[in-house]
């Protein structure tokens, strides 16, 4: 005879049970392979990432990964590459964990080459007999091998029912080439199958944004033209082309962080309430942003955007060498290595705000951040004297401390009606006393359990670069080089002066 406490309680566990279940808190069992496995991004943020869910018991016993690259390679000599890694990235704390050899149980090694036949062959037998658990194909290769693997899967039979394949950026070099690559994997996989992976869209803030956005009244109602005076998107990086010299060099700022990075990050600012967090009804309303954009072409797009290109200085008190003088950047290279815009939104909420997109390599700080500038009062009640003037702002912090800052302004202490700015903060390390998962976390576990919401869809990326394409034009056809900016410093003068036509400034200048 079971008492009423003892039945609810019971009925609790059963409804967390099935919460669990239908939220998918543990994945299906999985092999999930992982090409270019012995490179950086594998070692650096993959492996750590996959480690750190099994270490929260978040993957299923059954659960592999087969980690590919062109050497030849015992698997115990890559699980020894693999610890090497794991010293540098995990602390000590992680890295001492009883669990580590039990993921390393679930980690091999094959030789797999994208040209090379025998390695899939080798590949097909290491998989063969687990046609029904989710298979993940990871691309972290260069995006040139992304159509030949994916043939390659095909040609011997490896793109099971269950069969997902993830893809990182960049996705082409142009929209010709990104149509391209889309059009030929999606001649083997599904559109619902194939995950564009952006990290920014992992970052803990990122998610927290959206529930600040859509799971709280507070802000919406002021979240328009009407009050809003600007946006601000800022990606600023201390570091150099730190060994990706080939590929930087034939990219750029625009298309290595702005199509992409930025652009995501915009749509999620300045999209309209989804009717779910379903995946299709989130990146319905993402499109809609993209295709929003005012295009900027021509004269429009000189006058809207600032390129520059880092020349020596010192970043944090070290010397460093300009972008023409790194190893492996040509002599009088014109890739810009900064960039900033000014872009408006041609819909009812947004007409007239300028979004203010800036992002550039050896700058003065390290730091990702959001920043809403709301409109000041319309007449001030107080003397001038006694006012600062500044507008409420609201500040999200990506990187490198994670939190969302309110600015305003209150009185201070004394017998006199005198105002200062102050600040509401919500740290969320210092709030919720644990360690946020990482970006690779999360969407790694969201490839597992088949969640796309936080993956571009193939008609965003197209109009993502149908954005992007008239401003590289427009570059092109002007011939001017990029401005020259000092290590060290926040970029080119020319940045400050775009948001000084209307009386605005960046944030880290105000």
């Amino acid at each position: 005879m079971f008492t009423v406490s003892q039945r609810l309680a019971s009925i609790d566990v059963t409804l967390l049970q099935f919460i669990g279940a239908i939220m998918g808190a543990t994945p299906e069992p999985f092999d999930l392979v992982l090409f270019g496995g012995t490179g950086d991004l594998a070692m650096r943020k993959l492996l750590p990432a996959l480690y750190r869910r099994h270490c929260a018991g978040q993957l299923p016993p059954d659960g592999r990964i087969i980690a590919t690259g062109r050497s030849e390679m015992t698997t115990p000599a890559f699980l020894s590459r693999v610890e090497e890694h794991f010293a540098e990235t995990l602390s000590d704390e992680e890295f001492n964990s009883p669990d580590r050899e039990d993921f390393t149980q679930r980690l091999s090694y094959q030789q797999v080459d994208a040209s090379d036949v025998i390695g899939f062959d080798a590949l097909g037998t290491a998989l063969a007999g687990r046609e029904q658990v989710t298979r993940v194909f990871y691309l972290a290769v260069a995006p040139q091998h992304f159509v030949t693997i994916c043939q390659q899967l095909h040609a011997h039979d490896l793109v099971s029912a269950n069969a997902r394949v993830v893809l990182e950026k960049p996705l082409g070099h142009d929209l010709a080439s990104a149509q391209r690559i889309s059009e030929q994997i999606g001649e083997i996989f599904d559109e619902d199958a194939i995950y564009r992976i952006d990290h920014y869209l992992g970052k803990e803030t990122v998610q927290n944004l959206i529930a600040l956005r859509f799971g709280n009244m507070l802000f919406e109602p002021l979240w328009r033209r009407e009050w809003v005076r600007d946006v601000q998107i800022s990606v600023s990086e201390q570091v150099g082309v730190e060994g990706r010299a080939g590929f930087y060099d034939r990219t750029g700022a625009l298309r290595d962080m702005v199509q992409n990075h930025l652009l995501q990050l915009l749509c999620i600012i300045a999209m309209e309430p989804p009717a779910s967090i379903e995946a299709n009804a989130v990146r319905d309303e993402k499109l809609k942003v993209l295709r929003a954009l005012l295009p900027l072409s021509g004269q429009e797009a000189l006058r809207n955007t600032v390129r520059g290109q880092y020349r020596a200085g010192a970043i944090e008190g070290a010397p460093v060498v300009g972008y023409q003088e790194e190893d492996g950047i040509e002599r009088q290279s014109r890739t810009e290595t900064f960039v900033a815009i000014r872009a408006e939104l041609e819909n009812w909420r947004w007409a007239g705000v300028p979004f203010y997109l800036r992002t550039g390599k050896r700058l003065q700080e390290r730091s990702a951040e959001i920043i809403v500038n709301f409109r000041d009062v319309p007449h001030s009640i107080f003397d001038r004297t006694y006012s600062t003037g500044h507008p409420n702002r609201l500040v999200i912090k990506l990187q490198p401390d994670e939190g969302v800052r309110l600015h305003m302004l209150a009185k201070s202490p004394g017998d006199r009606m005198q105002l200062r700015p102050v600040s509401l903060d919500l740290d969320f390390a210092e709030a919720f006393q644990q360690r946020p998962a990482d970006a690779y976390e999360r969407l790694l576990m969201d490839v597992l359990r088949g969640r796309l919401t936080l993956f571009m869809r193939r008609d965003e990326l197209y109009a993502a670069w149908r954005w992007i394409e008239p401003i590289l034009e427009a570059w092109q056809e002007s011939g001017e080089p990029p401005k020259p900016y000092t290590a060290g410093t926040w970029g080119p003068a020319a940045s400050s002066a775009l948001l000084g036509r209307e009386n605005a400034n960046w944030h880290e200048e105000a």
